[in-house]
């Protein structure tokens, strides 16, 4: 290996944590936005809907924007332990998928 690389390499790794946390930061402050804006419903609101629904854990949770409105993707964990995504339209609160989702590695 080069010896101009290891420089390099040692920087890389902060600069990718960096990265995923600004992209994160913006996230974060598109939401607040669109949930100020009154665009979305609190996530706060949909979630003990969804546990009661699906009779699990909730593990993520995560807004999405999409061709016309908002969603947002909710992982539940139910009694069974087989993983289930759930799709809520943001706006209106319905479940608009859910179903299965695959662990992937």
């Amino acid at each position: 290996m080069s010896p101009r690389l290891l420089p390099l390499l040692a920087v890389l790794p902060a600069l990718v944590v960096a990265g995923g946390v600004r992209a994160e930061r913006r996230d974060h402050e598109r939401a607040r936005a669109a949930l100020e804006a009154g665009q979305i419903r609190p996530l706060s609101e949909l979630l003990s809907h969804v546990e009661r629904q699906f009779a699990g854990r909730i593990i993520e949770a995560e807004l999405e924007a999409v061709p016309g409105g908002w969603r947002y993707e909710i992982k539940v964990l139910p009694v069974d332990g087989k993983l289930l995504t759930v799709v809520m339209d943001a706006i209106t609160g319905s479940v608009v998928r859910p179903g299965p989702t695959a662990f992937s590695h």
